[in-house]
């Protein structure tokens, strides 16, 4: 209804081994039980109400498989599925992907966990893979704060696994000779989560491929000449 060409969603493995959707790695935030969800079966986590703390009409809402995501993708749009847990979660996501009939056209894969990737890339080598990183400015008063990586070292890391491309945080510094960098790897650009016009222009005027935002309808206005 907003007009948005993908939806991004987050799944995790339970305890018995299924595929479930899931923000958190928790579900206190969602359902008031603080449990770990992988430390929890799929019947004890399908017995949580994870509608009621957005609104009273949601209550009773479960945590959805990805299988039941999967089947609600519209004709000609598309997921991204960011793959929250360790590589032990692959072999089940893939029996996922294959019996809900997805395929790379309308699928592709995302993560921060770069063994997660690999694994991926080596059981479903026709899906693409954005490997996520995020961007924290270090503390110039603090000399022993953790420094971020280099957009080289992030590169460098991708090619050789044989990622599709990255998917950065909108607050990495990049410039237009990183992006030539990136273009020069084979690697596509995508930037995650814009809700404000000006930073949405800086990464289209970047090049980038693709904008995660919580807002789509009302950014894809915004961004109207």
């Amino acid at each position: 209804s907003q007009g948005a060409d993908a939806v991004e969603t987050d799944i995790h493995l339970t305890k018995d081994g299924r595929v479930i959707v899931c923000h958190d790695k928790t579900t206190k935030r969602t359902t008031g039980h603080d449990g770990l969800i992988t430390a929890m079966t799929l019947a004890e986590l399908r017995a949580l109400d994870a509608g009621r703390w957005k609104g009273p009409q949601f209550a009773g809402e479960k945590l959805p498989l990805l299988e039941e995501q999967l089947a609600l993708i519209p004709a000609g749009k598309s997921m991204l599925v960011e793959i929250k847990t360790g590589p032990e979660i692959v072999p089940e996501f893939a029996r996922v992907l294959a019996a809900a009939g997805a395929t790379p056209r309308n699928v592709t894969v995302i993560s921060f966990n770069a063994e997660t990737l690999r694994a991926v890339r080596r059981q479903l080598p026709a899906y693409r893979t954005l490997y996520l990183m995020g961007y924290k400015a270090p503390d110039a008063k603090d000399p022993k704060a953790k420094r971020p990586p280099s957009i080289e070292d992030v590169i460098r890391d991708a090619k050789a696994a044989g990622f599709t491309g990255l998917d950065l945080q909108h607050t990495w510094p990049l410039t237009p000779a990183d992006v030539a960098r990136i273009r020069a790897a084979a690697l596509e650009l995508h930037v995650w989560t814009v809700d404000d016009p000006a930073i949405a222009r800086r990464w289209i005027g970047l090049g980038v491929a693709s904008i995660t935002t919580n807002r789509p309808g009302w950014l894809r206005e915004q961004l109207k000449p």
